[in-house]
């Protein structure tokens, strides 16, 4: 088996090759143990023309004449060959991706000097398994003017955004990466749940059930299908988006409640691509929110990109729908740190466990769990997923609050200002239970 050309050429390039990728090519021979071995060659040159395999390819050099060239590079090399597509430009991090047959991963490797690493193009997934009252992020006060999100932008990077009456007039802007539809709509339910978190005003329910940042504006950027999943490069193209729209929409927080396990082949949290592409959107200025995972209560299950050490990850609180902290405790579901680099996560919690927010009719969840819809226009959905827009929606009224913070001074603020919480594990609480009104200051 060792003789065969994929095989060497895995060996090869091992160190430019993740895992998965590694492991996707290997599993290409399982079929020869019931293969002749005369047919062997024959077949394997079959497979090495005719598999494909959806791929990253990261370059080294960050020279933006560099990147361009190489760019038109692998998309030489990719129209030389059959079922063979260029995909996705992703400049900030100088990285695309493109689907490639094993023969023409080997052309590539052997002839594009700059490619420091090719990533196995993975699944990507949302992280679904009384909320603002439980943040204290009602009624809060700073120059004799209540906070409410207004004029902050928040970005929803999920299943899209149905025009709910909770977000009329505040849809600043959608785009679709899995339909390519104009028009904000949401075929699975959740990023509408998710939008509803942060920003929905509650004007179905009396204000009942309105987010933390009541009129902050959203804008959709659909990267997960129907099913709530996605691939790896939609999911950085929404990302790269965001940032390339931050001034033109007025971006200020983006809110991910999606990921993916977290890949022990990386000997950096930084080897990651997405989350190289969510700290990109850092240092563009965005504050970024992402959920810790439901991996819990097991140790070490933290998910991508939720293990970067810059972003703000989120775990989920029970709040045991009451507006009293004392019961309070993490949701059992909610993922553990340390992360599989051995950082500290997640950064703090928030409420989690059956949150109540917008209902997008006719929806995947909205056909499948019609026992959670409340009251016609509300739905009730637990997860870190719930968790970390309500984060953003504080993240909203800090910025309101003071436009000219960096990131890192709202994720300072954030952790240095929550409420120590349980035994004080910063790998099960973080730093501890947001606390709006704590965190802002007067």
């Amino acid at each position: 088996m060792f003789g065969f050309s994929m095989v060497q050429m895995v060996r090869n390039n091992a160190d430019r090759l993740d895992r998965y990728l590694r492991e996707e090519c290997l599993h290409l021979y399982r079929p020869f143990k019931r293969t002749p071995c005369f047919l062997h060659r024959p077949f394997e040159n079959w497979l090495k023309n005719t598999k494909k395999i959806p791929v990253i390819i990261q370059f080294q050099n960050n020279n933006d004449h560099i990147i361009e060239e190489d760019f038109e590079q692998v998309k030489d090399i990719v129209g030389n060959h059959f079922r063979c597509k260029q995909g996705k430009e992703f400049k900030c991090i100088g990285s695309c991706s493109a689907t490639v047959t094993p023969k023409a991963l080997e052309e590539l490797l052997s002839t594009c000097n700059h490619i420091q690493k090719v990533y196995y193009n993975r699944e990507v997934k949302a992280l679904l398994d009384v909320a603002t009252p439980s943040v204290h992020a009602q009624n809060v006060v700073r120059d004799n003017t209540e906070l409410t999100g207004e004029d902050v932008t928040i970005a929803v990077i999920d299943t899209g955004i149905h025009p709910h009456e909770d977000l009329e007039g505040r849809i600043k802007g959608f785009r679709d990466f899995v339909n390519n539809r104009t028009e904000p709509y949401d075929d699975n339910g959740h990023g509408t749940h998710c939008a509803g978190d942060a920003a929905g005003d509650g004007s179905m329910s009396d204000g009942r059930y309105a987010g933390p940042a009541p009129k902050a504006d959203v804008v959709g950027i659909k990267v997960l299908d129907r099913m709530g999943s996605g691939s790896l490069d939609t999911v950085m193209e929404g990302v790269q988006w965001a940032i390339d729209n931050k001034d033109t929409l007025g971006i200020n927080v983006l809110s991910m409640s999606l990921g993916s396990p977290a890949n022990p082949a990386y000997p950096d949290e930084d080897d990651d691509p997405m989350v190289q592409i969510v700290e990109a959107a850092w240092e563009e200025g965005i504050v970024v929110c992402v959920a810790a995972g439901n991996e819990g209560p097991n140790r070490s299950t933290i998910a991508s990109p939720g293990i970067s050490d810059k972003v703000i990850t989120v775990g989920a609180m029970d709040d045991q729908d009451t507006v009293n902290r004392e019961d309070d405790e993490i949701a059992s579901f909610s993922s553990r740190g340390p992360t599989i680099h051995g950082e500290t996560k997640p950064d703090v919690v928030a409420p989690g466990v059956n949150i109540i927010s917008l209902r997008a009719p006719g929806s995947y969840l909205d056909k499948v769990q019609k026992s959670a819809r409340v009251e016609g226009n509300y739905m009730v959905l637990s997860g870190t997923s719930m968790a970390t827009p309500i984060c953003a929606g504080v993240v909203a009224l800090i910025l309101e609050n003071n436009r000219d913070l960096t990131p890192e001074q709202v994720k300072s603020m954030l952790m240095e200002r929550a409420d120590n919480w349980g035994n004080g594990d910063p790998n099960v609480y973080g730093a501890g239970y947001i606390h709006a009104e704590n965190t802002i200051p007067s």
